[in-house]
């Protein structure tokens, strides 16, 4: 049971780090409906407590201030577990997202990184230019390879398939440039003035996103 109170927050900021949504980020993501899994990847947009209930990331809202008395009333009782947490369940107010739901949906259906781009720019609206600008900013390898990680774990028939996956990239990401560079310059330096290698999506090239995908032979994650 996943609650959500007014201190919640769940992002996925790699993207602006040079990494991809890892820990099961290829899982969970792209089974979020209207394909907010891959705006989220993409973006790293910050969900509060609206967002992640009205997404069915989390279940209900319980005030930070009534989690003791649910705790107390569950060891009271846990014969009914949900009927428990519907007593405590309030409205956590209206999700950030909604009004942008179909512009999520429509935008970042695209079959690129940068066809995605090109409709954030078609869209026009304040909230796109404010996102095209902020996607410009992250690194274009991990923006590159996140997308394809979305895709193809959408298609995957079981997790430990995804954390295979990601365990691929995350080891060929670590022989590069971009992961130090994020974590140097924004979470060390926090100039966040990174300088991404490639610098632009045009010099990822098709053959260097696939080779993050690429068997380790007898480097693979195993589950014995």
């Amino acid at each position: 049971h996943r609650i959500a109170t007014e201190r919640t927050m769940l992002a996925m900021p790699e993207t602006g780090l040079g990494l991809i949504p890892d820990v099961g980020g290829g899982w969970f993501l792209p089974r979020l409906e209207n394909e907010v899994g891959m705006y989220l990847a993409l973006t790293g947009d910050r969900l509060r407590a609206a967002e992640t209930c009205s997404l069915g990331i989390t279940q209900g809202f319980v005030p930070d201030a009534k989690l003791d008395a649910l705790i107390a009333a569950l060891a009271a009782d846990a014969s009914d577990v949900e009927g428990t947490l519907m007593t405590f369940f309030q409205d956590p107010g209206e999700s950030r997202l909604h009004p942008h739901l179909r512009q999520i949906a429509q935008i970042f259906a695209g079959d690129s990184v940068r066809a995605i781009l090109l409709a954030l720019v078609e869209d026009g609206s304040d909230w796109a230019i404010t996102w095209h600008g902020r996607l410009l900013k992250k690194s274009p390898t991990s923006m590159k390879v996140t997308y394809h990680q979305m895709r193809k774990g959408r298609n995957m028939r079981n997790f430990r398939d995804n954390m295979k996956m990601e365990y691929r990239i995350v080891n060929r990401i670590i022989t590069g440039n971009d992961f130090y560079e994020g974590v140097r310059t924004i979470l060390l330096e926090k100039n966040n003035d990174p300088h991404w290698q490639p610098a632009s999506l045009e010099e990822v090239s098709k053959e260097a996103v696939a080779a993050h995908f690429e068997n380790l032979n007898a480097d693979e994650l195993r589950f014995d």
